[in-house]
């Protein structure tokens, strides 16, 4: 009972520090707020990639703004660019050096689809050799529709079975 009469539902002398939730939750939770981009710059839409971590834009107000240039480092590969064939097996070597789990952003119309390029030279999608999470659109897409492509995929990753994934991994390193 409080002074004024009013009864609380929970004391912390009886109940102590004690928080409730899911698993799942809670690593989605640390996941989705802790996203290390990896900037695959190819082209002109690498320029409006560095200008969302920029001051104006600012995605630190997400947890984003640690850009890691080692695969080893990052979970977010965000191509923003061409992608020609002579180029697909790095960036397919650099997504498979990158730690689990890990997703994709494809900014821009060359990176999505091959935009404007219809050559023997352009790949029409770098969806064809790393699955895409997020596909940003415009030629070249504004910071704002990037920043909207990254709230999009913390709203995916808060939305993933993780602690499932965790024991099945434990499991079969037992």
């Amino acid at each position: 009972m409080s002074p004024n009469g009013v009864e609380y539902g929970y004391n912390s002398k009886i109940e102590g520090e004690v928080v409730v939730s899911k698993l799942d939750a809670v690593i989605n939770w640390v996941r989705k707020h802790s996203i290390w981009p990896m900037p695959m710059g190819l082209a002109c839409c690498a320029i409006e990639l560095m200008g969302t971590a920029g001051s104006r834009f600012d995605i630190s107000r997400f947890g984003m703004e640690v850009m890691r240039f080692s695969p080893r480092q990052a979970d977010c590969m965000i191509v923003a660019g061409t992608v020609t064939y002579k180029m697909a097996p790095i960036v397919r070597r650099i997504y498979d050096q990158m730690a689990g789990p890990k997703w994709v952003i494809a900014m821009g119309a060359c990176a999505s689809t091959g935009g404007m390029y219809r050559s023997y030279a352009t790949m029409q999608g770098v969806d064809r050799i790393v699955p895409v999470d997020v596909y940003v659109s415009g030629c070249p897409p504004r910071p704002e529709a990037l920043i909207d492509a990254l709230m999009k995929l913390q709203n995916k990753i808060g939305n993933e079975r993780s602690a499932r994934g965790l024991l099945k991994r434990d499991q079969a390193h037992a």
